[in-house]
């Protein structure tokens, strides 16, 4: 059986799914990394919102995913930007989304990180503002018992007059913290408004900068994420870290080989595509606790197509992608997003998503995954 896709030129062309799923084997621990996937939420299809609304959750949908990603010994990076953090998403949603999730991982035995950051802040904002705002997430997140993963900042980028600024913020912020937090540096294609982040648009300023602050405080830093999608600045990045310092990548394009390392190093990962590729990642990361760096590669290289499709410019709307791919694979009953973001991209996007993922085996129903793509190609007037 064959299925008609659009291509990329206005016509369509015949695509033979597969007919099975790929094997993975379930849950170890992992041994060599720690691996945090960042988990996307689920909407209320039924909520009668409009995108200026606030968002409405599916918690049960939402948690069960969470307990997918678990299952596979994975971590969940919590209320991050792909739980649509500021595109969709608010402070008063992702505060109840980190106290459910939190919980729920305390109850089945998963481990957690939440995103703090400062969008509760909605206007012009001082620098005062700005780290009550930073206090105010990071004592619900210590309080909920999860780790705190302190985000960049909007409204830190657009108050902050220079380097000293992210210096007096995040050395304050790290001072109080109870417990170690992984620092997120997210580029300016995940988000424009953090264009010269850490006190510039150089990134070698803004690296230096970076680096002292956590210099200054190393005893209070688990690990950074780096969501530049450069692997080289994250290599040099990593090699200047202090002694038990981690770094998980966030790079979407050029995971394999950073996870992987040399004979310097390596990074651990925390990374929106592993939301659908949670059981192929696990079971890569798995072969690479034995010391099969050529298996690991081989289970995970071919899986780099689909992300960078997914997070291609704008990659701000990778997280339809994401949510896309999550109703095929039957983690959710329908394919709409908080804001309305189910819109933001093309059916011959979806179409290419769709035959990456299901060439990869990431479909555990992959006859599901086939009829759902057939009712979205014919809501788009395509005809099998």
């Amino acid at each position: 059986m064959t299925i008609q896709l659009p291509d990329f030129k206005g016509g369509l062309r015949s695509y033979e799914p597969r007919p099975e799923p790929l094997a993975v084997t379930s849950g170890t621990p992992f041994t060599s990394r720690t691996v945090f996937s960042a988990a996307h939420v689920v909407a209320d299809p039924f909520a009668d919102t409009s995108p200026d609304s606030a968002a409405a959750v599916d918690w049960d949908a939402t948690l069960a995913f969470r307990r997918h990603l678990w299952s596979h010994g994975l971590g969940v990076a919590e209320a991050m930007d792909t739980a649509q953090r500021g595109m969709g998403l608010d402070w008063a949603g992702a505060a109840e989304l980190i106290r459910r999730s939190a919980a729920e991982a305390k109850a089945v035995g998963g481990r957690i990180a939440c995103g703090v950051g400062t969008d509760q802040l909605t206007g012009p904002a001082s620098l005062a503002d700005v780290q009550a705002a930073y206090e105010e997430q990071l004592a619900l997140v210590e309080a909920s018992g999860a780790q705190a993963i302190l985000m960049a900042s909007r409204a830190l980028a657009a108050v902050a007059k220079g380097p000293e600024d992210y210096l007096e913020v995040y050395g304050h912020l790290l001072r109080q913290a109870t417990e170690p937090v992984v620092l997120h540096w997210l580029g300016p294609m995940f988000d424009p408004a953090l264009e010269g982040y850490w006190g510039s648009s150089d990134l070698d300023a803004a690296t230096d900068t970076f680096l002292e602050v956590i210099a200054a405080h190393p005893d209070k830093v688990d690990g950074i994420k780096v969501s530049l999608l450069e692997a080289q600045r994250e290599i040099d990045i990593r090699r200047r870290l202090p002694q038990g310092v981690r770094c998980y990548t966030g790079d979407d394009f050029n995971y394999p080989e950073l996870i992987a390392g040399d004979d310097q190093g390596f990074s651990h990962a925390l990374l929106g595509i592993f939301d659908p590729l949670g059981p192929l990642a696990a079971e890569a990361v798995r072969v690479l606790d034995t010391g099969n760096t050529a298996g690991f590669r081989e289970l995970l290289d071919p899986t780099v197509e689909l992300s960078r499709h997914l997070f291609q410019t704008p990659t701000r709307f990778y997280k339809t992608g994401v949510v896309f791919l999550a109703w095929l694979a039957g983690h959710q009953s329908h394919f709409t997003m908080v804001g309305g973001l189910q819109s933001a991209r093309s059916l011959p996007h979806f179409a290419r998503a769709y035959e990456l993922a299901d060439g990869l085996g990431l479909f555990p129903d992959p006859k599901l995954a086939e009829e759902r793509m057939k009712n979205l190609l014919s809501l788009y007037g395509v005809n099998q």
